[in-house]
């Protein structure tokens, strides 16, 4: 399972074979992380190094292996750092020796195709200083800032990470609330938690956390408890939430114990809506209403993990949309981040909540989708969708985005 700096904004090096990409990571983190070598070619796979950068905070700075890798590995190695266009909120382009074709082009380009913001390093300037015939050449072709650099300079670094804060997207560091703008300070908020047999031993899962947090920071009461003490808390005359926060998976339950009055949703479309496409979310689930027999549907999960007799995704979902649409579907499941082939071969696709991702790696790897107009809901909709009480559990997010 992704680990909690995944969450961290994510900055990606490309470029060709031996333009010191690796040299330039291990002078931003002030150590010999990535191997160094004349010989082109030496990063193989998209390697990660968690650093903080002054102005910036904690970031993941992840080294690719070069465009032009030539043979069958190194197709399969192009390939990866494709992929990790996916993953990250900026771009580092490296250049050296004033090469500026192909292989910069169509990164640019794959760039573009993800909304990632770039900036272009000419690099080893101590060898070959940028010619303003290259300059001319990349502002033909995009208008992203060029900077003439060398690792051998320590005093350049400070423009590198200038023009890096720059170009870093203004939201990316913000620490949005899950709940901010729908609970009031000073009441009481209710998570519903059930401990099943996902339930991890002796803790709660991340999403529970988070929302625990958040709750505590908008100044108010945060009850936790099980489905099973639901129905007595009520009774009792306790306090009335003003929201109530449950896993997905007692939606039918928790919604016939919940007042019709007090607002109700689950951990998962918490975070659809901090993470991911809520508005084609909502546009994509009622597509569950309209299945048809031989129809398949693609079952994403953002992080990989022991599979149990229980699994939310690939054994509990599948079986309650069959029964609901009464449908014979096909389901396919695909874990992590890797690509998706053929999306066109899918009728829906039901992505998880993605606590282990960032909000740009879930809107990339949904865009194919998107794009080919292929309806997307995510699990917590889905539940709610087959449950009846889609409008229901959806309500707070929409009244206060109008």
């Amino acid at each position: 399972m992704a680990k909690g700096k995944d969450l961290k904004p994510h900055i990606g090096l490309f470029g060709r074979r031996n333009n010191g990409k690796s040299s330039i990571i291990n002078l931003l983190v002030n150590q010999e992380v990535a191997i160094v070598s004349p010989e082109a070619g030496t990063t193989t796979d998209p390697v990660k190094k968690s650093l903080e950068i002054f102005g910036l905070g904690p970031v993941i700075i992840i080294d690719t292996a070069g465009i032009d890798d030539i043979g069958e590995l190194g197709e399969k190695r192009k390939q990866k750092t494709f992929q990790a266009i996916q993953t990250i909120d900026c771009a580092m382009l490296v250049i050296t020796a004033n090469e500026f074709g192909f292989y910069e082009k169509d990164l640019i380009t794959r760039f573009r195709d993800l909304k990632i913001p770039y900036f272009i390093v000419h690099n080893k300037s101590d060898l070959q200083p940028l010619e303003e015939v290259t300059r001319d050449k990349i502002s033909e072709f995009t208008k992203a800032e060029v900077l003439d650099f060398t690792t051998t300079n320590s005093e350049k670094l400070e423009a590198l990470i200038g023009l890096l804060k720059k170009t870093m997207p203004e939201n990316t560091f913000q620490k949005p609330s899950l709940l901010g703008d729908i609970i009031q300070p000073g009441g009481l908020v209710m998570l519903v938690t059930p401990i099943d047999a996902e339930a991890p031993e002796g803790r709660l899962i991340l999403p529970q956390v988070m929302t625990i947090r958040d709750v505590l920071d908008h100044d108010n009461i945060c009850v936790v408890l099980q489905e099973d003490r639901l129905k007595s808390y009520f009774e009792q005359n306790m306090p009335r939430p003003q929201l109530v926060v449950t896993d997905s998976q007692v939606f039918s339950y928790v919604n016939t114990i919940v007042p019709p009055e007090v607002p109700l949703t689950s951990f998962s479309i918490v975070f659809a809506r901090l993470k991911g496409d809520f508005e084609h979310y909502l546009q994509g689930t009622p597509m569950l209403g309209k299945l048809n027999d031989g129809d398949t549907i693609l079952i994403l999960e953002s992080c990989s993990h022991q599979v149990s007799c229980d699994d939310i995704g690939r054994v509990k979902l599948p079986k309650w949309i069959r029964e609901y649409s009464g449908k014979e579907l096909k389901f396919e499941i695909v874990s992590g981040l890797d690509a998706i082939k053929d999306i066109q071969q899918y009728k829906m696709v039901i992505q998880c909540g993605g606590c282990v991702v960032t909000r740009k790696q879930l809107l990339n790897r949904l865009k194919p989708a998107v794009d080919a107009d292929i309806a997307v809901s995510n699990y917590g909709m889905a539940i709610a969708w087959i449950n009846g009480i889609f409008d229901r559990v959806t309500e707070p997010f929409k009244k206060h985005a109008e």
